[in-house]
Protein backbone atom coordinates (compact mmCIF):
# COMPACT_ATOMS: atom_id res chain seq x y z
CA UNK A 1 0.00 0.00 0.00
CA UNK A 2 1.71 3.46 -1.39
CA UNK A 3 0.67 6.07 0.30
CA UNK A 4 1.87 8.11 -2.36
CA UNK A 5 -0.85 6.09 -4.71
CA UNK A 6 -3.42 7.09 -2.29
CA UNK A 7 -2.97 10.28 -1.63
CA UNK A 8 -3.24 10.70 -5.42
CA UNK A 9 -6.85 8.98 -5.50
CA UNK A 10 -7.91 11.31 -2.38
CA UNK A 11 -7.03 14.47 -4.65
CA UNK A 12 -8.42 13.14 -7.50
CA UNK A 13 -11.67 11.97 -5.73
CA UNK A 14 -11.54 15.56 -4.67
CA UNK A 15 -11.42 17.80 -7.54
CA UNK A 16 -13.93 15.27 -9.31
CA UNK A 17 -16.26 16.15 -6.24
CA UNK A 18 -15.71 19.77 -6.68
CA UNK A 19 -16.11 19.89 -10.26
CA UNK A 20 -19.16 18.17 -9.81
CA UNK A 21 -20.91 19.87 -7.42
CA UNK A 22 -20.36 23.19 -9.25
CA UNK A 23 -23.29 22.92 -11.90
CA UNK A 24 -25.84 22.68 -8.94
CA UNK A 25 -24.12 25.16 -6.75
CA UNK A 26 -23.78 27.84 -9.58
CA UNK A 27 -27.25 27.24 -10.35
CA UNK A 28 -28.62 28.19 -7.11
CA UNK A 29 -26.73 30.58 -5.84
CA UNK A 30 -28.10 32.46 -9.37
CA UNK A 31 -31.48 31.33 -8.52
CA UNK A 32 -31.41 32.69 -5.03
CA UNK A 33 -29.38 36.33 -6.51
CA UNK A 34 -32.90 36.51 -9.22
CA UNK A 35 -35.62 35.73 -6.29
CA UNK A 36 -34.29 37.90 -4.24
CA UNK A 37 -33.73 41.12 -6.69
CA UNK A 38 -37.29 40.05 -7.23
CA UNK A 39 -38.13 40.04 -3.77
CA UNK A 40 -36.88 43.24 -3.12
CA UNK A 41 -38.25 44.85 -5.98
CA UNK A 42 -41.99 43.88 -5.29
CA UNK A 43 -41.93 43.56 -1.61
CA UNK A 44 -43.20 39.92 -1.17
CA UNK A 45 -41.44 38.92 2.31
CA UNK A 46 -42.31 35.09 1.53
CA UNK A 47 -39.53 32.42 3.26
CA UNK A 48 -40.40 29.79 1.06
CA UNK A 49 -40.26 31.17 -2.26
CA UNK A 50 -36.22 31.36 -2.60
CA UNK A 51 -36.22 27.96 -1.23
CA UNK A 52 -38.63 26.07 -3.60
CA UNK A 53 -37.15 27.88 -6.64
CA UNK A 54 -33.94 27.20 -5.49
CA UNK A 55 -34.84 23.27 -5.13
CA UNK A 56 -36.45 22.90 -8.41
CA UNK A 57 -33.65 24.53 -10.25
CA UNK A 58 -31.13 22.36 -8.35
CA UNK A 59 -33.49 18.94 -9.30
CA UNK A 60 -33.71 20.53 -13.03
CA UNK A 61 -29.96 20.95 -13.26
CA UNK A 62 -28.98 17.64 -11.79
CA UNK A 63 -31.58 16.11 -14.40
CA UNK A 64 -30.54 17.90 -17.65
CA UNK A 65 -27.15 17.77 -16.50
CA UNK A 66 -26.81 13.80 -15.11
CA UNK A 67 -25.18 12.13 -18.19
CA UNK A 68 -21.98 14.52 -17.99
CA UNK A 69 -21.35 14.82 -15.03
CA UNK A 70 -21.84 10.68 -14.28
CA UNK A 71 -19.11 9.63 -16.82
CA UNK A 72 -15.97 11.16 -15.38
CA UNK A 73 -17.36 9.81 -11.77
CA UNK A 74 -17.93 6.32 -13.77
CA UNK A 75 -14.83 6.65 -14.78
CA UNK A 76 -13.06 7.09 -11.41
CA UNK A 77 -14.89 4.94 -9.83
CA UNK A 78 -14.16 2.01 -12.71
CA UNK A 79 -10.14 2.69 -12.08
CA UNK A 80 -10.65 2.69 -8.15
CA UNK A 81 -12.27 -0.75 -8.20
CA UNK A 82 -9.78 -1.99 -10.61
CA UNK A 83 -6.80 -0.62 -8.77
CA UNK A 84 -8.32 -1.85 -5.10
CA UNK A 85 -6.47 -5.04 -4.85
CA UNK A 86 -3.20 -3.69 -5.14
CA UNK A 87 -4.03 -0.46 -3.14
CA UNK A 88 -4.71 -2.84 0.07
CA UNK A 89 -2.39 -5.10 0.40
CA UNK A 90 0.49 -5.34 2.71
CA UNK A 91 4.34 -5.06 0.87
Amino acid sequence: MEEASILTHMSTSLSLFLVLTLPPLLAALVAGLIVGILQAATQIQDQTLPQTVKLLVVVAVLGLLSPLLAGPLIDHARRLFTEFPALTTRS
